[in-house]
């Protein structure tokens, strides 16, 4: 966590366990109970005017992360700093009003809309629930972050989603999020449905609203290319667990664990002259219900040894403001067992 009051949201140790599809008939059968440790064990910060990106292969844990920091997923365990506050228990009115501050943009425009309301009736709906202002007040609301996101509300006010473009419809998305004047915001893949030309855009508004408005935003993505586009700091997830994280530039352009130098070396490349050999991981991720010892990626990494698959390494780090839990860089002086061999050579350097 920052030294200073500019951290704006903090989950530390945080899990998310979830009943398996079969968990609770298999319970009530008499059965063992199947749990899906979707996030289990993550720390993370994110500061105000910051935009930290999540990325890692489908069902790594990165929507739940960002569930459980909006509160809208309970945490099974751990702890949840909003501010100096915490809000790992709240509850009721209390919740209702933290959410508030905590807005979520959704990956998929066409369906998050209500096709029977206008554009006003979408964004002003937020400040009826939360009973924000008279009816002047909200429509002056309404109107400022209509301009916020660029469409003037003398064009879009009186519009059904059914004549607006994807691009548009995230933009009243986005609108909507920013209407509570929340100070966090999770987006959850708010471009992956956006066509290319129409993404760039998006982009540009996220980062010029986090700055702007002193946001903290949370930024999803299967797409590293528009993580590296946006985002100040990166954490790479595997398995409910963040495995890297660092400034942009360090994770994308020097990563250290061998999961992230995979996940960066299938991202294209612009320079014509780059010859990066591409490796594909061999195995499966293993179960989110059947977690195995030690480093969780082990199965899959060729520089695992003994100790890999035994003990699970520690969040190190490496380099200024660059940790990695990887056991390729547990400091020399460091035996966590003398009897087994530690990895000695990065398998893809």
């Amino acid at each position: 966590m920052s030294g200073d009051n500019t951290t704006v949201i903090e989950g530390r140790n945080l899990k998310t366990h979830f009943e398996g599809r079969n968990g609770l008939i298999s319970a009530m059968l008499g059965g063992k109970s199947e749990t899906v440790h979707a996030l289990d064990g993550v720390d993370l910060h994110i500061d105000k005017k910051e935009i930290v990106g999540i990325v890692g292969e489908s069902g790594c844990g990165k929507s739940t992360l960002g569930m459980t920091l909006a509160r809208m997923y309970e945490p099974t365990s751990g702890q949840i700093l909003f501010g100096q506050q915490d809000i790992t228990n709240l509850h009721g009115s209390k919740l209702k009003s933290y959410r508030g501050s905590a807005q979520i943009i959704f990956q998929d425009p066409y369906s998050s809309l209500n096709p029977r309301l206008t554009v006003e009736q979408i964004i002003r709906e937020p400040l009826n629930i939360h009973r924000i202002g008279n009816e002047t007040e909200k429509a002056a609301r309404v109107a400022e972050v209509l301009n916020r996101v660029q469409m003037p509300p003398e064009t879009y006010l009186h519009r059904f989603p059914s004549n607006l473009s994807g691009g548009q419809r995230q933009r009243v998305a986005i609108a909507r999020a920013l209407v509570l004047r929340p100070e966090l915001i999770v987006a959850d893949e708010p471009v992956s449905m956006l066509d290319v030309s129409i993404q760039a855009g998006i982009l540009e508004l996220l980062n010029q609203l986090s700055k702007e408005l002193d946001l903290a935003v949370l930024y999803i993505s299967h797409d590293i290319a528009t993580v590296g586009y946006i985002c100040d700091r990166v954490a790479v997830m595997y398995l409910g667990r963040i495995v890297e994280q660092g400034s942009s530039d360090d994770v994308m352009h020097s990563p250290l664990h061998p999961y992230s130098d995979r996940l960066m070396a299938a991202v294209p490349s612009i320079d014509a002259t780059a010859s990066r050999e591409r490796v594909h991981l061999s195995g499966e991720v293993p179960s989110p219900t059947n977690i195995p010892a030690g480093c969780r990626f082990a199965a899959r990494c060729p520089a695992a040894t003994a100790l890999c698959h035994t003990v699970e390494p520690e969040l190190y780090e490496a380099r200024p403001d660059h940790k990695v839990r990887c056991h390729l860089y547990l400091p020399e002086d460091r035996d966590l067992r003398p009897d087994l061999e530690r990895p000695k050579a990065h398998p893809f350097a």
